[in-house]
């Protein structure tokens, strides 16, 4: 029988119980993963697939198109389906969004538990769309004292997030525990000149090879971390870049999640960390799943 998981599923749904899910997906065997994009100008048709042996398949298919916005409807929008692991016979279609958004913040969630400061309170967004409301929503679950601040080139969507907005993007970032960047940009929008001791950056825009959102200096003043190598170095701009000039080089990445959670761990209170959401099918495959098994299970 086809399972299909509506958005009213979040209500049974733990910030906790994503991060586990996560975790538990990284101690099965290492997921299979390819990418297929479609390019037309700005917009982009990205299909996902993945294969956990032991969970099972997903295939994700998700347009972009950066001109929603001026027209009031979502940027991203798509489908998710899980197949059996043993059969291959379609076992679910699991609301699209509420994938993307408990994956997405789940994942850049996990990272910043690991590797931010316990007692962090001033985050900065950059970027106010969809993730950046949804990680106010993640961050308050591990940071229940975190205090909030928004930058966006559009004074209009900074103020529809109803937190405090920020002009001098240079001086609410020095200021920041964490920085959490989640824009389309192109060109980098943080500079490591700005960086101090102790913060943690979150990387959660680029997805593609021409996108980044910090420059080669962050880069090589922090200590780096992904969600997946084989979804990130060679395929994201925030990494192809600054391995291109040698300001960092592969051995600079520390670790990802498949490997020892005591490696994928800050040192030090004055290190500055950045994770690398990457954002990955496995992870998207990983999400349904659990989102799937609350939904059957629910009384």
């Amino acid at each position: 029988m086809i399972t299909i998981v509506p958005k009213e599923a979040e209500a049974l749904l733990t910030w906790a119980g994503q991060m586990a899910a996560i975790e538990a997906g990284h101690r099965l065997p290492r997921a299979e993963v390819k990418d297929l994009f479609l390019y037309r100008g700005a917009d982009t048709v990205l299909d996902r697939a993945a294969w956990i042996d032991g969970m099972g398949a997903l295939v994700k298919v998700a347009t972009v198109h950066p001109g929603n916005a001026a027209l009031g409807k979502p940027t991203v929008n798509g489908a998710v389906t899980l197949f059996d692991n043993l059969t291959g016979e379609l076992t679910a279609l699991v609301d699209f969004h509420l994938v993307t958004k408990w994956k997405t913040a789940g994942d850049s969630l996990l990272s910043a538990t690991r590797l931010a400061r316990k007692g962090s309170r001033n985050i900065l967004l950059v970027g106010a769309g969809t993730v950046a409301r949804s990680m106010v929503e993640a961050y308050s679950s591990a940071f229940p004292d975190a205090r909030f601040s928004v930058w966006s080139r559009s004074s209009t969507s900074a103020e529809a997030m109803g937190l405090p907005v920020v002009d001098d993007l240079q001086n609410a970032a020095s200021r920041a525990d964490i920085i959490c960047c989640a824009t389309m940009a192109s060109a980098p929008l943080i500079k490591g000149d700005w960086l101090q001791p102790g913060q943690h950056l979150d990387l959660i825009g680029a997805y593609k090879p021409g996108m980044r959102e910090v420059d080669d200096t962050a880069m090589a003043r922090a200590r780096i971390f992904v969600d997946s190598r084989a979804t990130t170095l060679h395929h994201i701009g925030e990494l192809i870049e600054p391995l291109a000039s040698g300001a960092i080089t592969e051995a600079d990445v520390i670790a990802d999640f498949y490997d020892d959670p005591a490696l994928f761990t800050r040192r030090s209170a004055d290190e500055i960390t950045i994770a690398k959401n990457g954002g990955g099918a496995h992870l998207d495959l990983m999400t349904a799943s659990y989102i799937a098994e609350r939904w059957r299970n629910r009384s």
